[in-house]
């Protein structure tokens, strides 16, 4: 293994660094600890580089390092302390000395730790992991939930009886078949079924997609969505209470628009005359209900993805908790359930590269909505959609969460935020500018967003970025 100053540079030039890559200055000393903490966290997401003597803030200069000038008795402590061997190699840079460490991804089904701590990246930090992730990582190798089958001996008739094939043709813009041989071998092709010599076979991800009635397939009929509604602002008085029937895939443009039909309605002036809106705009109802479906925890018993309405917000959630952080949503994808989100994909429900968060984000500033707020709780991932409110009825907290997804929208747009770019998020005018200052002051005490170095020291002309950019 031979890593030359080329590639150093190649590395120094990545957007940010992330679970895979990190830097670190390090002129003098790195503390063994850390770097025990960052091998066992790099190692847990996969794998990566720890690169000491060059510095983590853009345009990251190599700055060298004299830590560890005994690489080979650090890598042999290394493999004592953590369990796993990691290469230590010394690059001669231009510029100075760089201490490069090649951390290997953990092993299928297992998880590294530090005294007891199953560690992995969030931002700049290390944190230990969620029950939820460090479950999926003990079940990799078992044979998926949605892999299973949910239905099996079946005749041909009973297949086409089940499922609603019309649909999914429909849904891939293909002719349907001229017989049913044609229709299963179709669904065959797509490992939708599986043909045995008892009959065919039918997975619990066809019945979720395809299912014309979800409560014929037992295992999966627990998946349905549900959608309360709320007469008020609580859960205090319910009007009414409906879980769907039909499988995601063929029954997602009835669910969308039941959920558009039960969505208060909103007064908003438009050019002097006033008009009557929903409270939330179908393109982010049906990115959001799209996201909760897919990235649901299929393993989780006994929950299923829900929608509650109130008079004044929505509440989309799912039970699971989310693979990447909520302060990545918008640049950050990963998804749980990879064959399940391709054939969303395919069917037009859903585009697989993490732009619906992004429309979701864009949609409520063009509408001056409030930023959507995207919450962890036990077991369950939620987010908050709320109803239209000026800046003077934010609260503090509102205005901040907005400033981050502002500022991480524009980043991954291939712009930065402004004090201008801000006020025009909030509908403010030139005479705001000190209010939006107070905002971007916040969210930088907060750790949220930083200004970017290369940027004027005026504040006019001053341009952030998130924190992790």
């Amino acid at each position: 293994m031979t890593t030359t100053p080329e590639q150093i540079d190649i590395w120094r030039a990545a957007k940010s660094e992330n679970q895979n890559l990190e830097f670190k200055e390090a002129k003098t000393q790195f503390d063994n600890k850390r770097l025990f903490k960052y091998c066992v966290a790099i190692a847990n997401e996969g794998g990566g580089q720890l690169l000491l003597g060059i510095a983590d803030k853009a345009p990251r200069p190599v700055v060298g390092s004299v830590a560890f000038n005994n690489p080979v008795e650090m890598a042999a402590k290394l493999f004592t302390t953590i369990g796993f061997r990691v290469d230590i190699e010394e690059v001669d840079h231009p510029d100075g000395r760089v201490v490069v460490f090649h951390i290997p991804s953990r092993a299928r089904g297992t998880a590294y730790a530090y005294h007891g701590a199953y560690l992995m990246r969030v931002g700049e930090e290390l944190q230990p992991m969620t029950e939820d992730q460090l479950r999926k990582i003990f079940a990799e190798g078992q044979p998926d939930w949605l892999a299973a089958f949910a239905k099996e001996g079946l005749s041909g008739q009973d297949v086409v009886q089940l499922l609603d094939t019309q649909t999914f043709f429909d849904l891939l813009k293909q002719p349907y078949p001229t017989d049913q041989s044609g229709v299963l071998d179709k669904l065959i092709s797509e490992r939708l079924i599986e043909k045995r010599d008892d009959g065919f076979a039918i997975r619990r991800m066809t019945a979720v997609l395809l299912a014309k009635e979800l409560s014929a397939f037992e295992a999966v009929s627990r998946k349905a969505p549900r959608v309360v509604v709320y007469a008020k602002d609580s859960k205090l008085e319910t009007t009414s209470d409906l879980t769907g029937t039909k499988g995601y895939a063929v029954g997602f443009q009835g669910l969308v628009q039941y959920i558009m039909t039960q969505l208060p309605q909103n007064e908003v002036i438009e050019k002097a005359l006033r008009k009557e809106s929903k409270l939330v705009p179908e393109v982010v109802i049906r990115e959001l209900v799209a996201n909760a479906l897919i990235h649901q925890d299929f393993s989780e018993g006994g929950a299923s993805p829900m929608v509650e309405i109130y008079a004044n917000r929505v509440e989309i959630s799912n039970p699971g908790e989310p693979i990447v952080p909520v302060e990545r949503f918008i640049d950050g994808y990963q998804s749980r359930n990879e064959r399940l989100a391709d054939l969303m994909r395919r069917f037009g429900i859903c585009e697989e590269k993490s732009s619906g968060v992004d429309r979701v984000i864009a949609a409520a500033e063009m509408l001056q909505l409030p930023a959507p707020n995207f919450m962890v709780g036990f077991k369950r991932t939620t987010v908050v959609i709320f109803g239209p409110r000026a800046f003077k009825q934010m609260d503090r907290t509102d205005r901040i969460r907005a400033c981050y997804q502002h500022c991480a929208l524009q980043w991954v747009s291939r712009g930065q935020m402004t004090n201008e770019s801000l006020r025009n998020r909030f509908g403010l005018g030139e005479g705001s500018s000190n209010a939006a200052s107070q905002v971007i002051k916040a969210a930088i005490e907060q750790n949220l967003v930083k200004l970017d170095p290369s940027a004027a020291n005026s504040r006019k002309f001053a341009r952030y970025l998130p924190i992790w950019a």
